[in-house]
């Protein structure tokens, strides 16, 4: 197996700032960056149209390209109505932004997908998630949903039904292997039809419990939400580890998104960690193996 796949690197896992993010980017070897797009330095409402033209010079005077923008507004996603009017609109100004950088995707977590496909909740994610997908399919983009709170085959079934296909994937191995349990070389292979962008992630799951212990979800309140807070936060259901240290199977995953003909880019994600860049530029060597 031989990939020919760009690496990433999200900007925000080193934890210093876009711009020294994009140098340590740079430093690694990485081919693009994601950026993060909700609040803070690239927040759209905050960047003019020069600011925007001035970012993406720098990015490209670097020699890298974005490969998408994370646009995860939090909360339980599109779960809730009353909400989804600010979020939809939120959603389309950061694609707006994404494209003018270069890229036409946006990672984004829409919240867990019910398994009651007739409740509330569902109609409310379905009536977002077209809105999106018509505007992104409109620009020749993509709104990505992460993989990870659902199983595969549920998520490709809420997928099945939007219209066209401008809301698609950006698989992370990780979170399914540390919450749902799912195979992610059997996920690739489920999703095939509509990933985008993939998180470069590993990770291990210690105990098996309810996904709305983790993600939350409208509605949703569990018994002793205090102890699952802490058990979330204390790393007791799942823990994230560097690439080639939890339970992904890498050559087999990789050799699954080859197999569908997956040739966007592998995106590292480090969220945890008290040496951000030695875990990122050892998963960047640790990718490289393959190329």
């Amino acid at each position: 197996m031989r990939l020919q796949n760009k690496i990433g690197v999200i900007v925000d896992s080193f934890r210093v700032g876009v711009k020294e993010g994009l140098l340590k980017a740079k430093q690694v070897g990485a081919d693009g960056v994601q950026i993060y797009a909700v609040r803070g330095e690239m927040d759209p409402e905050l960047l003019t149209p020069a600011k925007r033209k001035e970012w993406k010079a720098y990015i490209e005077s670097l020699g890298l390209e974005v490969s998408a923008l994370v646009g995860d507004l939090g909360g339980h996603g599109f779960q809730d109505r009353r909400e989804n009017v600010w979020k939809v609109e939120k959603s389309k100004r950061i694609l707006d932004l994404a494209v003018e950088l270069g890229t036409n995707v946006v990672t984004t977590h829409i919240g867990i997908v019910p398994e009651d496909e007739n409740g509330e909740v569902y109609e409310a994610m379905h009536t977002a998630c077209e809105e999106l997908s018509r505007y992104a399919n409109g620009m020749g983009a993509y709104f990505a949903i992460e993989t990870g709170p659902e199983t595969a085959a549920r998520l490709k079934s809420f997928l099945d039904k939007l219209s066209v296909k401008g809301v698609a994937v950006n698989f992370d191995p990780a979170n399914m292997v540390m919450v749902t349990g799912d195979d992610p070389a059997q996920g690739v292979r489920t999703l095939r039809d509509y990933i985008v962008h993939t998180h470069a992630k590993d990770g291990i799951r210690l105990q098996e419990t309810d996904p709305r212990n983790i993600y939350g979800a409208l509605g949703y309140e569990p018994l002793d939400h205090e102890r699952i807070a802490r058990m979330v936060t204390d790393g007791e259901f799942f823990r994230e580890v560097p690439l080639g240290q939890g339970a992904v199977d890498w050559p087999a995953y990789l050799q699954a998104l080859q197999d569908i003909g997956y040739e966007g880019y592998l995106t590292i994600e480090r969220e945890v960690g008290e040496r951000p860049e030695e875990d990122i530029a050892e998963a960047v060597r640790f990718l490289r193996q393959w190329k």
